[in-house]
């Protein structure tokens, strides 16, 4: 080849490259310029395309889907439990479903249109049911129950399910009929569309960021649209299930509980004791146990004592404890029939006797059995409150003890009763290895702080319990090992032995309260006492927190001195 025709062939070659790479780059631009500036024109179907009855909430996809529809349309199990209310209960042996309000109970049982209410026969239209291992809720009693709304769409099958207090903004698409905006998947221009909506469109905003909203049409499509394709329209807002007020709410808002626990064993105390307490407004004697695994109730009350205490003006919430059995106490809360059982014969008892309310102490628990307990106090709640009767459930200080403190959801507890008592003593309990104080002020203070902090429990519906008994703490060297043993005493005790032997307390600055120490035998006697300076202390610990009052364990261990004191809780 001459070097001419070289040259001719490599400028050929030149030139048919600058020709491809100028094609490339318009590509490019025109990729570029479709993708970056241009709107993404791609259809796509919703992820829950082909679903027959998909759920939403908030525009949010559920896992389950509904069956039925109109009037009979049933809501699975997972998805009430998730979105309305994680506390509806079913209990698989006897197929029981059971619903709790503050002012409702309802009983339901698989396939069965006969269901209790408030303990009352009702006949519901349709009957719970379990398809493909899925339990199902007819809508219509938890509409009536927890004050739910649902707009179902005949053409996609879509479910909306909205709760009581929602508030829902309303909108719109800009423009007219005949002309659409398109609802995309993403917050952008170049998410693909899922819908093309014709002007007028009503729309449900949930969510909104700088430019667009999240959007959800009546069908069921849920995506974005730029703000400025909307107008927006009303709020509204879904009804919630009206609550018709009690006495017992009326005779207790804006005032503090002071409390007096009355331990009655086998002989019952002359009602005269009432006259003793001065400020007290309510006395709990320890009147009634489970005895059975069925949920049996055993009874110790007294009408006289009643009748005193009211004449004194002070309320009575009769006591119900466990026994202190965990076997019993298993088998008591392990099904609806059985916790029916100890509520019914409590409400018995508190008509016959004419009680105002009633105080759970349930102690020396399993567990696994935390839950069930909590379901009694949701059950009896709404019952208890249609008679008038407070529910108030006393819970220890948060610690690891497995029978003692870590069955106890002080949560959940606080959410349904009335009252949570804080039992804040025994710090140094009876067979403590070393001696101590029942209940120093910053460890009482501590086990507050806690359930106000960590379980949310309100301020106005947490009651201290404060002890009126102390230990005589007893220390003796045994070959070269200190043994250390205590025995529990009143107040009158302590402030004899003081008497007595001349002590002079002092007063510990770490601890908030008085100290003695003497020798008895050659043996070393230490009490941490309680007295109007360490009930002081907590009184007025429950006063800065606006905590709602005040409770004493036991009545026979105070003196008028205890009672002067615990009064100013309502000063």
């Amino acid at each position: 080849m001459t070097r001419s025709r070289r040259r001719r062939h490599s400028s050929t070659a030149k030139g048919r490259f600058a020709i491809v790479l100028g094609l490339c780059l318009i590509a490019v631009g025109a990729y570029l310029t479709i993708t970056q500036l241009l709107p993404n024109p791609l259809h796509v179907k919703p992820d829950w395309n082909g679903l027959d009855k998909p759920i939403f909430v908030k525009g949010k996809l559920l896992d389950e889907s509904a069956e039925g529809t109109g009037e009979q349309l049933k809501l699975p199990l997972p998805v009430l439990q998730e979105t309305v209310d994680p506390n509806i209960r079913y209990e698989k042996e006897t197929q029981s479903l059971i619903l709790t309000t503050p002012t409702q109970v309802m009983h339901l049982q698989t396939g069965e249109k006969e269901a209790q209410l408030n303990n009352k026969q009702v006949q519901l239209r349709f009957a719970p049911e379990e398809k493909n291992n899925m339990l199902y809720l007819p809508v219509q009693p938890l509409k009536e129950m927890y004050g739910i709304t649902v707009h179902e769409d005949p053409d996609t099958g879509a479910v909306l399910l909205m709760n009581a207090g929602d508030t829902i903004q309303m909108g719109k698409v800009n423009g007219a009929a005949d002309a659409t905006i398109p609802l995309r998947k993403g917050p952008s221009k170049h998410e693909p569309i899922l819908a093309d909506m014709p002007g007028g469109t009503p729309l449900r905003i949930w969510n909104s960021d700088e430019s667009w909203y999240f959007v959800q049409m009546d069908n069921g499509y849920a995506g974005y649209v730029p703000k400025s394709k909307v107008t927006l329209g009303e709020k509204k807002t879904v009804d919630v299930v009206p609550e018709k007020p009690t006495h017992t709410e009326r005779n207790w808002k804006g005032k503090k509980v002071n409390l007096a626990w009355d331990a009655v064993y086998q002989k019952k105390p002359d009602p005269s004791v009432i006259d003793q307490l001065s400020g007290v407004n309510v006395v709990s004697p320890t009147w009634f146990s489970i005895i059975d695994g069925e949920g049996n109730v055993r009874s110790k009350a007294d009408t006289a004592y009643v009748t005193k205490a009211h004449a004194r003006g002070m309320e009575v919430w009769g006591l119900l404890d466990n026994s202190f059995n965990p076997d019993i106490t298993s088998s008591a809360m392990a099904t609806y029939e059985t916790r029916l059982n100890t509520i019914n014969q409590m409400l018995h008892f508190a008509k016959m006797y004419h009680l105002d309310g009633i105080n759970i102490d349930f102690e020396n628990v399993k567990t696994k059995d935390g839950e069930n307990i909590s379901q009694f106090v949701r059950e009896l709640k709404p019952l208890a409150r249609s008679m008038g009767l407070i529910v108030s459930v006393d819970v220890t200080p948060k610690s690891d003890s497995e029978m003692w403190s870590r069955f106890l959801d002080r949560r959940s507890l606080g959410e349904a009763a009335d009252y949570i008592i804080l039992m804040a003593y025994d710090e140094h309990w009876a067979s403590s290895p070393e001696a101590g104080s029942v209940a120093s002020l910053p460890w009482t203070e501590a086990a507050v702080r806690k359930i106000l902090d960590e379980d949310g429990v309100p301020p106005e519906k947490l009651v201290l319990a404060v002890p009126l008994y102390t230990r005589i703490w007893s220390e003796e060297v045994k070959d070269g090992k200190t043994k250390v043993s205590s025995k529990a005493v009143g107040m009158k005790t302590v402030n004899d032995i003081i008497a007595e032997k001349k002590l002079k307390p002092k007063y510990l600055e770490d601890v908030k309260q008085n100290y003695v120490e003497y020798t008895e035998d050659g043996v070393l006697k230490k009490i941490w006492i309680e007295d109007a300076t360490s009930l002081k202390e907590r009184v007025n610990l429950a006063k800065e927190l606006n905590l709602g009052g005040v409770a004493a364990w036991t009545r026979s261990f105070g003196t008028e001195e205890a009672w002067n004191v615990l009064k100013d809780i309502s000063s």
